[in-house]
């Protein structure tokens, strides 16, 4: 048996109904338009933490990136309305003549629970509109109490309502119900809104009507319903009622200025300590002396909307001020600090915590308790706000953003290594300084590095004092916490310099070396077999002749020995291996792999490097070769000389660590720029950027399609960028593509086997979790040493055996070194050390020793570059010392015992 409602809703699908349903979305795709249009023109406002962000290129946001709220906040409710729309929105069709004149289902809702008067103004001019209907329908409620009617007295409704061609709604059941839905005249053509608009100035008497028409239920659920709406709107007037009032400051750079001199002038500060304290002793004054509009509510991306020149100004000045300007600075802040709940437009908290930070009172170590609670303030703020904190970093001048990356460092370093004079508050009380610091500093690392070029380069957020602490520990703290919320310095690794990263690989290599061996020990007693010293080792046994060849097999037959200390050993040869035959092995294999006729890799001479071939004439196994090789060079703390482009070292952290699943891609550059081309190709980028450029009409001039053409060894390899990329032609319009394409397919796509290869061996020795620590630059630190040779440091740190630093020998000694060119120099390094790579952290950090050899003056010097050791004979002049060092350097190859 059928309901009343079920009844209903079957009456109501008419075709008029359908059609209705139709129209109701109009409404909605025209807000959607609109918000489009804005959004392309000049960005769009969240409403609800009125961040404004600009306009992008890509697809139209939908939600607000710093809050998470929608833009249109009917989306909230209305699913609809969270599907991405484009510009051009088809509106649906509209029959003029048959239209209904009623507006949906919430008018009969209105109708069905309420008395409510629908006026028909345009019953009159049905003839005057050509028997268009065109009819206005609103709801009148009359302030006076008495005008109030029962939902039963028809007869006072329909006479009081004759005059204005208005008709009552009666709630009398389905019949009335539907008879009054058939007759049009009562209705207009509605957008589906389920209750019409409400004024403001209608709350009172409709909250009186619901206390004096209390006859009937379906008056009082009807003006219930009304009051939720006029609800919110007494919560908007009053907010609106309560706007911030901030304190009247006009201040201006000039006028400032002024006083500032006047001060100096008459040594008279009084004016000064009360400008900063007036200043600073909130967060409204702060805004109000340094927003360009104070009164404005919310903020823009972009722009932190201060008087930029005022800020820096009032900063400058206040660090050539006595201490006692300073001191009322610090009380101010604190007073700032202490408020609670403060009254402010949107935003202006993170403002004038963005003004507070770039004080430069900050430097003096009795401020750091203020400082800690500044950062504390920041470090609370939500993600949104730290995400607008990024965005208003990069608008700083560089030397600004230095010296707070410089002011919280220096914070972070005294808290660890606390003065003698205990000037600081016990760590027992402040242990959350340096996790709140170091956090804030990942904000500034955030904001540097979130554009192209960074400000800083980011060895300026090292801490190099913290390559004293037990870095082990740290590390443990991170790969296994004993608390979720436990800190290490290892979770914010830009601020560990590379000598504590590499000691943190090397340790943890170390680690796993033992645990390989163990476990092999193990196995061996488990089988009853006698242990032998070789299980220790990865031993690698080669002939000179066929090194490449006997590397190979070696590193084959022993994968599961990659991660035992590596031991080499050359047939024919008595050398025991201390380190300087790894490196010889290291250095003779590498020279072999890149040899021209193995066409495994591409020479670039005009930026000395290589990039892999895309015929793949070499074999995918030698390529693993490779990457196994880089890897047990950084596993064993050896440099090597390999002359990679940096993107090659980007594309090894593509991921940091290998995926568990085979099918996802390794080894590919995200978004490859032409400047990473540039380090390979500099002409052909420089061809791209031309193109990009180009004014006139690229499909007539240039006669480029996407199919492309490149030359190795001396035979041209075309390429189709696109499916039938030959007959696609490269025009103004879609060069920006071509460009892309073209630079996916020699970075990544050309030679994706080759190099998933390499990546795969390089990860197979050095799969460590202290990798995701590592930036790409500090990866080919450690496989490649550091670019600066400089001999002045390494005379530093040497160590005299038998000679002293003014012997005769010794001046002769650096006196040639010194004459000699930059290639002479790093043959020297070769001799002496085995490698002519310098070590990560630069000469300073080598152990080099200068032995004496009396009675053998006639003999060339000798090196054990196991230890870094020279043996230098004691020669009578400086021209023998030079001829003899010349003849070792020419010769300096094989190893023997004496």
């Amino acid at each position: 048996m059928t309901t009343d409602w079920e009844q209903i809703r079957e009456q109501l699908l008419t075709p008029e109904t359908v059609r209705l349903q139709r129209l109701s979305g109009v409404t909605d795709l025209m807000e959607s338009l609109s918000e489009s249009l804005l959004q392309r023109q000049g960005g769009v406002t969240c409403p609800s933490c009125k961040v404004t962000v600009g306009a992008s290129g890509g697809r139209l946001r939908q939600m607000c990136p710093y809050c998470g709220s929608f833009y249109n906040p009917t989306a909230a409710t209305d699913v609809r309305l969270r599907r991405a729309r484009d510009i051009r929105v088809e509106l649906p069709h509209i029959d003029v003549e048959n239209r209904s004149r009623f507006g949906g289902f919430g008018n009969f809702m209105i109708g069905r629970f309420g008395g409510f008067l629908l006026h028909d103004h345009g019953s009159h001019n049905n003839n005057n509109n050509n028997n268009n209907r065109t009819t206005t329908t609103t709801t009148t409620t009359n302030n006076n109490n008495n005008s109030s009617s029962s939902s039963g007295s028809s007869s006072d409704s329909n006479s009081a309502g004759g005059e204005d061609g208005a008709r009552v709604v009666g709630a009398g059941g389905a019949s009335g119900l539907l008879a009054a839905l058939t007759d049009t005249t009562a209705f207009r053509v509605g957008s589906g809104s389920s209750l019409p608009p409400i004024r403001n100035q209608e709350v009172v008497s409709r909250r009186s009507s619901v206390s004096s028409g209390g006859r009937g239920s379906g008056r009082l659920r009807s003006a219930r319903s009304e009051e939720r709406l006029p609800t919110r709107s007494d919560t908007a007037s009053s907010t609106t009622s309560q706007r911030p009032v901030y304190p009247a400051r006009t201040t201006t750079r000039r006028e400032f200025m002024q006083e500032v001199r006047k001060a100096k002038d008459t040594k008279n500060f009084t004016e000064m300590k009360k400008f900063y304290f007036d200043t600073f002793e909130s967060y409204a004054s702060v805004c109000a002396t340094f927003k360009r509009d104070p009164d404005y509510d919310g903020a823009h991306v972009d722009d932190p909307g201060l008087k930029t020149e005022l800020v820096y100004t009032v900063h400058d000045s206040v660090h050539e001020m006595p201490s006692v300007v300073h001191k009322h600075f610090l009380k101010a802040v604190i007073n700032a600090l202490l408020q609670e709940r403060p009254h402010l437009f949107t935003k202006d908290r993170v403002r004038a915590l963005f003004v507070i930070l770039q004080s430069p009172v900050f430097l003096t170590q009795s401020s750091y308790t203020v400082l800690a609670h500044v950062l504390r303030n920041i470090t609370s703020l939500t993600n949104g706000d730290h995400q607008l904190l990024v965005s208003w970093f990069r608008t700083l001048e560089v030397s600004r953003l230095r010296m707070m990356v410089g002011i919280i460092t220096q914070f972070i370093t005294v808290r660890q290594f606390p003065p003698p004079d205990r000037s600081l508050p016990p760590l027992s009380k402040s242990k959350w300084w340096i996790p709140t610091a170091t956090r804030v500093l990942a904000i500034l690392y955030a904001s540097n590095s979130s554009g192209q070029p960074p400000l800083l380069h980011y060895t300026e957020f090292y801490n190099h004092t913290l390559d004293h602490l037990d870095l082990m520990s740290e590390y443990r703290t991170w790969q296994v916490p004993n608390r979720p919320d436990s800190f290490s310095f290892c979770q914010y690794p830009f601020i560990l310099s590379i000598v504590a990263k590499r000691h943190i690989l090397t340790k943890d290599a170390e680690q796993q070396m033992i645990l390989t061996a163990r476990r092999s020990l193990v196995a061996k007693v488990a089988r009853h077999q006698p242990p032998q010293i070789d299980i220790f080792f990865l031993n690698i046994n080669v002939r000179r002749n066929c090194l490449v060849e006997d590397s190979l097999k070696e590193i084959a037959n022993k994968k599961r020995d990659l991660k035992k200390k590596l031991k080499v050993t050359f047939e024919g040869e008595p050398g025991l291996d201390m380190g300087g035959l790894t490196k010889e092995w290291f250095m003779l294999l590498i020279k072999q792999i890149f040899k021209p006729e193995n066409k495994m890799f591409v020479y670039h001479p005009s930026k000395r490097l290589y990039w892999f071939s895309m015929s793949q004439d070499g074999s995918l196994r030698e390529y693993n070769l490779i990457g196994v090789l880089m890897g047990l060079a950084v596993y064993n703390s050896i440099i090597l000389d390999v002359r990679f482009p940096g993107i090659c070292f980007r594309k090894l952290l593509s991921p940091p660590v290998v995926p568990a699943y085979e099918h996802v891609a390794v080894g590919a550059a995200k978004a490859p720029a032409l400047d990473d081309l540039a380090e390979i190709m500099p002409e052909v980028a420089h061809g791209l950027r031309e193109l990009l450029k180009y004014e006139g009409d690229v499909e007539e001039d240039m006669c480029l399609s996407f199919q492309v053409s490149l030359e190795e060894f001396g035979q041209p390899r075309t390429f189709n960028l696109k499916e039938d990329g030959e007959t696609i032609p490269v025009t103004n319009e879609n060069r920006e593509e071509f460009v892309r394409l073209y630079l996916d397919w020699i970075l990544n796509t050309a030679i994706y086997e080759q190099f998933r290869a390499f990546y795969l061996g390089f990860h197979t020795v050095c799969a460590s979790n202290a990798l995701i620590m590592l930036r790409p630059e500090e990866v080919e630190m450690l496989v490649c040493g550091s670019p600066t040779l400089d001999l002045n440091e390494l005379k530093k740190v040497v160590e005299y055996d038998g000679y002293s630093q003014d012997h005769p020998t010794i001046k002769w000694f650096w006196e040639v070194i010194s004459e000699m060119s930059v290639g002479r120099q790093k043959m020297f390094l070769l001799f002496s050390t085995g490698s002519d790579r310098i070590p990560v952290g630069g000469m300073g950090e080598m152990i080099f020793k200068i032995s004496c050899w009396r009675g053998h003056t006639h003999m060339l010097p000798q090196a054990h570059t196991c230890f870094n050791q020279l043996v230098l004979p004691p020669y009578s002049s400086k021209e023998m010392l030079k001829d003899k060092l010349n003849i070792a350097l020419a010769y300096a190859e094989g190893f023997g015992l004496e």
